[in-house]
């Protein structure tokens, strides 16, 4: 039996990874089953836990191997040992030919029906593909967000500023433009500038199983004060706080009341020239300034709500 001697008592079975040099990786919590990827020799070096993007669930890297995987992994370790125990059997084949006239022969013949299939599998195509910018670990997620496997940061932060960088650059193509145009970028910026705090807020909040909208501002101001005991914009004066809810006003207004002054908004924006029925006018300054205003609010909510001490990670 050498040749199953020579497997040894384990089997290796290396995992490649894909055309794009990730390898999955599949959450072992049973009511999450997250899918996701990683890029192998990016993140930390050295041994390390590995975190759920999803659900935060940290364990071995060993536990994290996907179904197809191991499925993968189990057909080749049973073609590797039916194959050395055949070419053992092999080797024992024999035939004596009968001698003399009564004389008879004996001889022993291994047969297969066939080799153990190989459970081929392929990776996934997943959504959203992130650099970690606090390990560098490179991986792949469904949704946007999400912990990074490696060092268990989350990327909500990160995902703000991408899209703040976004806007930035609308603002600086406007200024290359026709005026139409530009101000239809002008609108557009302010756009993405709401929206991407409304789906960063929201986010981080439900890390903590609290639901919140940030579209109202001084709404959202009050709920993270009762629900989490801190106020995500006492680093801003009190007229940069106005400004920034009469900016998320006009957002308001462009995006249900096509840029026309309403009498809500007058009540609500604290504008001095807002007169009702004429269109709300938005600025390239006032854009960039709602830009660094909302960073640093993202800053403080990011900080008071995913990285207060004692308000860990699930």
């Amino acid at each position: 039996m050498s040749n199953l001697r020579r497997l040894g008592n384990s089997i290796s079975v290396p995992i490649q990874p894909d055309e794009e040099g990730y390898i999955g990786r599949e959450c072992p919590v049973d009511s999450c089953l997250g899918y996701f990827k990683i890029t192998p020799g990016t993140g930390l070096k050295g041994p390390a836990p590995c975190h759920c993007p999803y659900c935060g669930h940290s364990g071995e890297q060993n536990t994290f191997f996907t179904q197809e995987q191991i499925e993968y992994a189990k057909s080749v370790a049973i073609r590797k040992l039916t194959d050395a125990i055949h070419q053992d059997f092999k080797s024992l084949e024999f035939d004596h030919k009968p001698r003399g006239a009564f004389g008879i022969g004996i001889s022993m013949k291994v047969t297969s029906s066939g080799q153990q299939p190989i459970r081929y599998y392929r990776e996934k195509n997943l959504e959203t593909k992130v650099t970690c910018d606090k390990c560098t670990l490179c991986f792949a997620i469904y949704g946007v967000f999400g912990w990074c496997p490696d060092c268990g940061a989350h990327n909500s932060l990160q995902i703000l500023s991408k899209n703040l960088e976004l806007a930035n650059k609308e603002l600086s193509l406007a200024k290359s433009v026709e005026t139409e145009l530009a101000d239809h970028l002008v609108g557009d910026a302010l756009e993405n500038v709401v929206s991407a705090f409304d789906g960063f807020g929201r986010e981080i909040c439900s890390q903590k199983a609290a639901e919140i909208h940030f579209q109202n501002m001084n709404g959202a101001r009050r709920r993270v004060r009762e629900t989490f005991g801190f106020d995500f914009a006492e680093e801003l004066s009190v007229d940069s706080w106005v400004t920034i809810c009469r900016i998320f006003q006009k957002r308001h207004l462009l995006s249900h009341k096509m840029g026309v002054i309403d009498d809500e908004y007058v009540q609500k924006a604290n504008d001095p020239v807002a007169v009702v029925g004429r269109r709300i006018r938005i600025t390239h300054e006032e854009i960039s300034l709602a830009i660094s205003l909302v960073e640093t609010l993202g800053r403080r909510l990011f900080k008071g709500i995913l990285m207060t001490e004692n308000r860990a990670r699930p």
